[in-house]
């Protein structure tokens, strides 16, 4: 009899604790998620910014070549 209730209160106990964990171990891969979408924002508003770049001086390019062919 004493067996069944010390099982019946340690039980719930040691479930507690395994839910915790999961729970914390949710809580960390939700964060390294967040920290690389962070990331990957920032990687694309750069890779963005340098295409931009690109495409001016492209155009700056054929613009002065057009007006040198023009002469």
């Amino acid at each position: 009899m004493n067996t069944c209730r010390i099982a019946c209160i340690l039980a719930p106990a040691l479930l507690a604790a395994c839910g915790a964990e999961v729970a914390g171990g949710a809580a960390t891969a939700a964060a390294l998620q967040a920290s690389q979408a962070e990331q990957a924002q920032a990687q694309k508003k750069q890779i963005q910014e340098k295409l931009d770049a690109a495409m001016k001086a492209e155009a700056a390019s054929t613009a002065a070549a057009a007006a040198s062919a023009g002469e």
